[in-house]
């Protein structure tokens, strides 16, 4: 199993020694398509997965979930959270194993979903239907310094519900002088990239497991196509993810590397419970 860079304990006191920096922003890769970002005594959660809920599920079916990396922290341990999102409704993206442990132990915690999936949201989290903040494509809000926009996310097809709502989203999280794009899941579809262009982004955070419909899930972005899209769309830096969690559907993110140093795409990988500075070297 893939080590954690820091895990538990260590991961917590790493993340309070540096949550207060007021010149740079600090995030840890939580594994899968989680992220942890502290900026100025500010911590918010996107996506996280901190459980082997998935592992339990499919333990006796085609399908096992079988984990490759070690889990980085346990969810109970993550207090003084202001905001957790979540992209979509796979379980890997709206775990009730993490999530309620999160929301009971963090008062006054702001919960960001797609609109499209409040109820589902609700039933599982096990939170009023009217709790979560509700984003669409083009809508926002700001919560606690944070501004949080929505970009429809393809996976594989950009869903709607009834009412025209997107069910899959990626976020555009502006604070203080950054912008950073965590797509969710997602593929490459037509005028993407022009979107993404217009924000001006600092930091995506691309998934690169790819789509291969074999593995009988949705699929994303390639290890090529996350670093072209970050060329296309003018990003300064990539962060790839959704790789190394579970063995069926993962990818190798040392292919990321090369195709984004072959397009002169700054990048940095990460291992699972590994920080990263806004800042530091670049």
């Amino acid at each position: 199993m893939i080590p954690a860079i820091k895990k538990d304990e260590a991961f917590i006191d790493e993340v309070k020694h540096f949550e207060n920096d007021a010149a740079n922003f600090h995030l840890w890769w939580l594994g899968q398509s989680g992220y942890l970002i502290a900026w100025q005594g500010k911590k918010i959660l996107i996506d996280p997965y901190l459980s082997d809920s998935l592992t339990a599920k499919y333990a006796d079916t085609n399908k096992p979930h079988i984990r490759m990396s070690e889990l980085v922290v346990r969810p109970e341990l993550l207090t003084g959270i202001s905001i957790v999102s979540s992209s979509h409704n796979h379980t890997d993206h709206l775990d009730a194993a993490t999530l309620i442990p999160v929301i009971q132990n963090n008062p006054g915690i702001s919960f960001i979903i797609p609109e499209a999936n409040r109820l589902f949201v609700a039933e599982r989290v096990k939170i009023t239907a009217g709790y979560p903040r509700g984003l669409d494509e083009a809508a926002s809000v700001t919560i606690n310094d944070f501004t949080f926009h929505g970009i429809a996310a393809a996976h594989n097809e950009l869903d709607r519900d009834e009412e025209g709502r997107y069910k899959y989203l990626g976020y555009i999280i502006r604070f203080g002088k950054w912008t950073i794009y965590h797509s969710g899941d997602t593929l490459w579809y037509e005028d993407l990239e022009e979107k993404l262009a217009g924000f001006s982004i600092d930091l995506a955070l691309l998934p690169i497991n790819g789509n291969d419909p074999a593995r009988g899930v949705a699929g994303n972005l390639n290890t090529d196509e996350a670093a072209l899209l970050a060329k296309a769309a003018g990003i300064r830096h990539v962060i790839p993810c959704h790789y190394d969690m579970f063995t069926f559907n993962t990818a190798d993110p040392a292919l990321f590397a090369a195709k984004a140093e072959s397009l002169g795409q700054p990048y940095t990988i990460l291992a699972p419970g590994e920080q990263w500075a806004w800042g530091y070297g670049l």
